[in-house]
C-alpha cells in the first residue's frame, strides 16, 4: 500500500509539474499573424516560419484578405471562394497553424477602404498580436499592393481606443515586418530578419501542396506552365521543390550569419526573410531574438 500511495503522489507531482509549465509556457507565448491579400499568399511568403513557431508552441494565424473568387482559368464566384477557403483549412492543419481566416472581400477588387481597414484592425487586435506581417506596398498585383497601404494603415491605429471602438485597443504596438519579395522600385527588400527554415521546408511544401486549384492549376496557366503539371501526388511535390524553392540571395545569407553564426549559415538550404516596416514598434537586435527565439541559436 505505501508503495500505491508514492506512485499516485509522484503522478500527482508530475501533473501538478506539467500544469504548471504548461502556464509558463502559455504566458511566454508568440502571437503572430500574417496577412496576405488571397489564400495562399501567406503560406508562400511565411510556410516555413509558420511551422517552425508552431513547433516552438507559438500561435500563428494566416489573414486573406480577399476569398480567392478570382484565381482560377475555368471557374469562379462562390464556388471557387469555398474551394479555396477549404484548401487555406487544409494548408494551416498540414502546417499546425491554430487558424486559418479568409475574410468575404472580393479577389482582383480590393482597395484600401475603411471598411477593410476596420476588418484587420480588428484582426490584429483580436491576435493581440506581438508580430504582424504583410506585403510592402509595391508588387504587380493590386490586391497585394492594398494589402500593404491597408496594414501600415492600421499600424498605428491598431492602440487608438477611439478608432474601431468595437475592439478592445491592444495595449502596445506590434512589430509590423513585411514579407520577401523581388520588386526593385521605388526600393528593393531588405533583409532584417532571415530564418533558417530547412527543418520545416517540407511542412512548407505540404501547406502549398494543400492549394490545389493555384499550385497546379491557376498559376501554371498563368505562367504557362500547366503541361509541365504532374498528375502523380509526389511528382508534384517535386514540381512545387523546383518551382518554389527559392533562392538565399548574398544579402540574406549575410544577415543569416548575422544571426546564426557563420558555421550555421553556411548550412542553410532554405529561408524565409523579412523586413522591418518604419511603422510600427521598432525593434532592437535583442528584441528581434525574443520574438523570433528561433535566432538566439549561437
Amino acid at each position: 500500500m505505501k508503495y500505491i500511495y508514492t506512485s499516485i503522489f509522484c503522478t500527482l507531482l508530475f501533473l501538478f509539474n506539467f500544469n504548471l509549465s504548461a502556464q509558463v509556457g502559455d504566458e511566454n507565448k508568440l502571437n503572430i499573424i500574417v496577412i496576405g491579400a488571397h489564400p495562399d499568399d501567406a503560406d508562400n511568403k511565411f510556410g516555413g516560419t509558420a511551422a517552425l513557431f508552431a513547433e516552438m508552441g507559438h500561435r500563428v494565424k494566416f489573414v486573406s484578405v480577399t476569398n480567392g473568387d478570382a484565381g482560377h482559368q475555368s471557374m469562379g464566384g462562390g464556388h471557387l471562394a469555398k474551394i479555396r477557403r477549404k484548401e487555406a483549412h487544409e494548408a494551416a492543419k498540414r502546417l499546425g497553424i491554430a487558424e486559418y481566416t479568409v475574410l468575404d472581400n472580393h479577389d482582383g477588387e480590393l482597395l484600401p477602404t475603411l471598411n477593410v481597414r476596420h476588418q484587420l484592425i480588428r484582426q490584429i487586435r483580436d491576435w493581440d498580436a506581438d508580430i504582424v506581417l504583410s506585403p510592402r506596398p509595391a508588387d504587380y498585383h493590386p490586391d497585394h499592393r492594398y494589402t500593404g497601404i491597408l496594414v501600415q494603415d492600421a499600424a498605428y491605429l491598431v492602440i487608438v481606443p477611439n478608432v474601431t471602438p468595437d475592439t478592445p485597443p491592444l495595449e502596445k504596438n506590434p512589430v509590423f515586418l513585411y514579407l520577401e519579395d523581388h520588386f526593385q522600385k521605388p526600393y528593393p527588400f531588405q533583409p532584417d530578419i532571415t530564418v533558417d527554415i530547412t527543418n520545416t521546408y517540407d511542412k512548407k511544401i505540404a501547406g502549398l501542396d494543400a492549394h490545389e486549384s493555384q499550385m497546379y492549376e491557376w498559376l501554371p496557366w498563368t505562367g504557362g506552365k500547366l503541361d509541365e503539371v504532374p498528375k502523380n501526388k509526389e511528382d508534384r511535390k517535386k514540381f512545387l521543390h523546383k518551382n518554389w524553392g527559392g533562392n538565399i540571395t548574398q544579402e540574406e545569407r549575410q544577415d543569416l550569419i548575422k544571426w546564426y553564426g557563420k558555421e550555421h549559415a553556411g548550412n542553410v538550404k532554405y529561408a524565409e526573410s523579412f523586413e522591418v516596416c518604419e511603422y510600427g514598434k521598432q525593434p532592437s537586435d535583442e528584441e528581434i531574438k525574443q520574438l523570433f527565439p528561433m535566432l538566439d541559436q549561437k
